[in-house]
């Protein structure tokens, strides 16, 4: 009865800081959850065959779920907070980071494997992870007595984009 999602945010802000010694960067960046789209049809193409069209009550039934206070709560927690807590630099263009994901208004510390491209005036961030609702102290929607529930287990894939600002931090966008 169920199928998979493509949850996407177009709306962070944030600030980065990138000095020459990178395990001194940071950054913080803010996901407004309320902005967050759920199953646009071009990101559910990219992501391969296990993503096939979904009917538009689908899409709007899996985003109030998600919205609702029993997983993000978007009503009293209407941001997502990521904060650099250490960077490891693994290779040239490649560090390790640990990060504090706030989710309403819970703290919990991920590792996460980030490939960048910095430029006198952009830096780009990517990556993937294995990540699960548990992980971020969330409970996975069910329903019908758990006959349909949102599996535990999350893939997350990002693509980041900053710009330098005048104060030598990069800006995202």
């Amino acid at each position: 009865m169920g199928h998979n999602h493509v949850v996407a945010s177009r709306d962070l802000e944030g600030t980065v800081y990138v000095p020459e010694d990178l395990t001194r960067a940071s950054f913080e960046v803010r996901i407004p959850v309320t902005k967050l789209s759920v199953d646009e049809a071009e990101l559910r193409t990219q992501a391969g065959p296990d993503f096939p069209p979904v009917p538009d009550s689908a899409k709007e039934g899996t985003r109030r779920n998600m919205l609702s206070e029993a997983l993000l709560d978007a009503e009293h927690f209407p941001e997502i907070l990521l904060s650099s807590q250490r960077v490891d630099v693994n290779t040239p263009n490649d560090v390790l980071t640990q990060v504090q994901v706030t989710v309403r208004g819970q703290n919990h510390t991920l590792t996460v494997p980030v490939h960048y491209e910095l430029t006198s005036d952009a830096l780009s961030a990517s990556g993937e992870l294995p990540l699960r609702h548990s992980d971020l102290g969330l409970t996975p929607f069910s329903a019908m007595m758990g006959a349909m529930q949102v599996q535990d287990e999350m893939k997350v894939r990002f693509k980041l984009y900053f710009a330098a600002s005048s104060a030598s931090n990069v800006s995202a966008r």
